[in-house]
């Protein structure tokens, strides 16, 4: 399909305007955390920092976003609610990253903002047919809609704020997501989606040389609920609205990365009898930095599965079914030899090292029995235990 250049240059502005917007306001948003008290102090085993950083950058993203489809959207009805809806979320992201709230409060809101993008016409009223043996080629969910779309959106939502657990990792998976959508968009002929996309695209690509590792500043609940909740609203808007045999798997794939992390989170914490919100370190990005992986290697890991999901959505929509999952499969092959190779890597170096640590615990017992006691080496005065700067 051929795209009119006017339309990939006013594309190509949206992601200008929200990008150079975005990277100004970054630096103004950082003080201003500081100054309200927004500072994400490391208090657990699942936080991967080990010092105070400023988390309100999402308020960056926002105004990178809201400036662009402003100047280049067209604020339609639906347009309009998803915006509102965006104002609801963001609001309680920031009160949380300043005055943490619980988690049923902020999803009473999160549903608030559900139901404004609903009330404006955003539902999902027909998916096509996963089965492909039945003869209805659609299912439409008619008085179902409300409460399948309120929890698509409460979901996703709710899923990128889950995956953002490293630096520049739920930013970056974002983007990948959005540029996905907005190749797809073009592809179809959505302007007015597209230009939401690259606005979208271009404010995460603004904030997101300030949250790479090592990261100045966190976008908080702010930023990634926010992501998330424009991600679910353009998502029923663009691609849940596109007539085709296989169009229900394109979110799930252009999504992919969050989606199957919190569908996995769930699952695992009910097998455990764990409540399914409650926090643990079994995410994606907590078991590669486990294996041994550094945070940046563990993002740009994170990185290519998701560019890989992307790449497979738009393979559906521009080439057909077949040859994207074809090459889904390749891509699913390729990522369980590589598990098994790094499983097997782990086990020889965890044989030698258990046996090592055997002999050295022998070792340690035999000088307690031999040796006098001694006076446990106590920190210099002023030292931190922890390595941080006893001040913050």
């Amino acid at each position: 399909m051929d795209i009119d250049i006017n339309v990939l240059l006013t594309v190509a502005l949206a992601l200008g305007v929200a990008l150079v917007v975005a990277f100004v306001t970054t630096p103004l948003a950082r003080a201003f955390a500081r100054k309200v008290g927004a500072v994400d102090i490391p208090k657990d085993g699942r936080r991967m920092h080990n010092h105070p950083i400023p988390r309100l950058g999402g308020l960056a993203i926002f105004l990178g976003f809201i400036v662009s489809v402003v100047m280049f959207a067209q604020i339609e009805r639906q347009v309009q609610g998803m915006l509102l809806g965006a104002i609801i979320i963001v609001t309680v992201g920031m009160v949380d990253d300043i005055i943490p709230l619980p988690a049923w409060l902020k999803f009473i809101f999160q549903l608030a903002a559900a139901g404004v993008a609903v009330a404006f016409g955003i539902r999902i009223e027909h998916i096509s047919n996963p089965l492909f043996w039945s003869e209805n080629e659609y299912i439409n969910f008619g008085v179902w809609s409300i409460p399948v779309t309120m929890l698509w959106i409460v979901g996703i939502t709710n899923s990128v704020n889950l995956i953002d657990g490293l630096d520049g990792l739920a930013v970056g998976v974002s983007a990948i997501s959005s540029m996905s959508v907005l190749v797809i968009s073009l592809v179809l002929g959505q302007l007015n989606i597209a230009i939401i996309l690259a606005a979208l695209l271009g404010a995460c690509l603004g904030f997101m040389p300030y949250n790479l590792n090592p990261a100045r500043i966190f976008m908080g609940d702010t930023g990634a609920l926010f992501l998330g909740y424009i991600l679910s609203t353009v998502s029923v808007l663009g691609l849940l609205k596109f007539y085709a045999v296989i169009s229900f798997a394109l979110p799930l794939l252009a999504l992919g990365l969050p989606i199957f992390d919190t569908v996995f989170a769930i699952i695992r914490r009910l097998l455990k009898g764990q409540n399914p919100m409650s926090p643990d370190r079994g995410h994606f990005h907590h078991r590669l930095v486990d294996m041994g992986l550094s945070q940046k290697q563990a993002v740009a890991i994170l990185y290519s599965i998701s560019a890989v999901l992307g790449l497979a959505a738009v393979l559906i929509t521009t080439s057909g079914e077949m040859r994207a999952l074809v090459f889904l499969f390749a891509f699913c092959v390729a990522i369980t030899i590589g598990v098994v190779l790094i499983r097997s890597m782990d086990r020889k170096h965890e044989a030698p090292s258990s046996m090592d640590g055997n002999q050295n615990e022998g070792s340690r017992e035999e000088k307690r029995e031999d040796a006098p006691e001694r006076d446990i080496e106590k920190p210099a005065e002023g030292e931190s235990n922890n390595g941080q700067d006893p001040q913050n």
